[in-house]
């Protein structure tokens, strides 16, 4: 492995684990990949006009956001300039930096080379010796390189760099915002169905991402929940699984305070965290609940002609166990056995939802129960008139009645001309039914429809 010189190691170690050094820091993460943070930290200023650096700030800081303002309003300080320098050390860059420069190199036998750089790519470095003789060197082969300095140019961590117009010499604090990615934030549900399947116990855990470049050191956090309108549409990051028995684990007091702020939601959390970089930090978003639950089966020949879908559905309000603002994000629904095994049912997505509106919750597809659409018949009554019949039949292979919602889409002006069974149409497009299904029974549904 190639080695580099002892202070080029002393370099590459201050540039690991960035920390946002601030006397308060306040950091607001939203779900599009995006956060906001306010930093009040002590700069030291010389009276008239200078230059101070602002260090330690994330690597993906989005720098035409930066605000800048002092504390103590009595002082004045204008910013006259700002440059963002984000060209890090590292063993790559100082190779290129020392291009046509001389360098030392030692080889794992001990030799030493000294030249001057003419490339270091493809594996090796060329050199030109004091004689003109060239040298290509392996990379592999080298254990050591002396540098004489550090290249103009390079930094060890990203930083802003001021020019200012000062009335004052000496400290002051200042706040300094700026905006930065690699930032996100998504819901995590927990959903434990009790045993007679009419209640869900629902468990509900912020994951926080951190990729930005920097860490967040006892920092005042705040989620937002919402849609927000950007002018450019960031890429957003998959949050990895939290582990289920982490999530169940009740932890008193440990969630956030919740509140509307302005067409969004707004959870503070009541105490500082530390938000590490390269780390997901999960918190209890609010204190586990019971909510009153229906299973309903749903067969939607458009979306799946042969299976059966099986939905848990819920109304978010405090009547039935809940009636909070839920985060867009993952629920996973959990059933124990009769051994007090946590088996899996399935998962799905939900969207904000705010209190008292219906949860549909997708859990997977039926196994004992089954359904076919077929069509039985086709008349052309004119050019632009036609009739089609249908034949749907469910079987249900359980030993209880089921209820069964068919929802057939239709396109067009269409009216129902002959049904089996009374229907519904909750919207342009849709035809509905209801249909009891009797305990290890079946039922066969048929209706024309007249479309122009």
């Amino acid at each position: 492995m190639k080695k580099v010189d002892s202070v080029l190691c002393a370099i590459a170690l201050m540039a690991i684990g960035i920390t946002a050094v601030a006397d308060d820091v306040s950091v607001t993460v939203y779900n599009s990949n995006l956060g906001v943070v306010r930093e009040i930290r002590d700069l030291t200023f010389d009276k008239g006009d200078g230059m101070v650096s602002f260090v330690d700030v994330p690597s993906l800081i989005d720098a035409t956001s930066v605000g800048f303002e002092l504390v103590d309003k009595s002082k004045s300080v204008m910013i006259l300039e700002q440059n963002y320098a984000y060209d890090l050390v590292s063993p790559s860059k100082i190779y290129e930096k020392y291009i046509d420069r001389s360098i030392d190199v030692f080889n794992q036998d001990g030799q030493i080379f000294s030249g001057t750089l003419l490339s270091s790519s493809g594996g090796a470095l060329v050199l030109r010796e004091k004689s003109g003789k060239i040298q290509i060197i392996r990379m592999d082969q080298v254990v050591n390189v002396n540098f004489p300095e550090l290249p103009e140019g390079l930094i060890t961590r990203p930083t802003l760099f001021w020019r200012y117009r000062s009335d004052f010499s000496g400290k002051a604090a200042c706040q300094v915002s700026y905006q930065t990615s690699g930032l996100s934030w998504t819901a995590e549900y927990v959903g434990l169905l009790s045993d007679n399947e009419q209640t869900l116990g629902l468990t509900g855990w912020s994951s926080i991402t951190n990729n930005s470049g920097a860490t967040y050191k006892d920092a005042t956090l705040k989620l937002i929940a919402g849609d927000i309108h950007r002018v450019a549409q960031p890429r957003v990051r998959m949050m990895e699984d939290a582990m289920y028995e982490k999530a169940m684990a009740p932890q008193a007091g440990a969630g956030f305070e919740e509140k509307a702020f302005f067409e969004y939601h707004m959870y503070t959390l009541p105490r500082k965290a530390t938000i590490a970089n390269n780390e997901i930090k999960q918190i209890a978003l609010f204190d586990p609940a019971d909510a009153t639950v229906k299973k309903e089966y749903y067969f939607e020949p458009e979306k799946n002609n042969e299976k059966v879908r099986v939905v848990i559905n819920f109304t978010n309000d405090k009547k039935d166990g809940l009636g909070i603002p839920l985060p867009a994000g993952r629920v996973r629904m959990f059933k124990k056995d009769t051994d007090g095994a946590m088996v899996l049912l399935g998962e799905d997505r939900i969207d904000h939802t705010p209190k008292d509106e219906e949860v549909k919750l997708t859990v997977g597809y039926a196994f004992d129960i089954t359904a076919e659409e077929k069509q039985t018949e086709y008349n052309r009554i004119s050019t632009r008139v036609e009739e089609r019949t249908f034949e749907i039949s469910l079987r249900n292979h359980k030993d209880e009645a089921v209820k069964v919602f068919i929802e057939k889409k239709l396109y067009g002006d269409w009216t129902i001309t002959n049904s089996s069974h009374e229907f519904t149409s909750p919207d342009a497009v849709t035809l509905k039914y209801e249909i009891p299904v009797p305990a290890d029974g079946n039922v066969t549904v048929t209706f024309t429809v007249r479309t122009s």
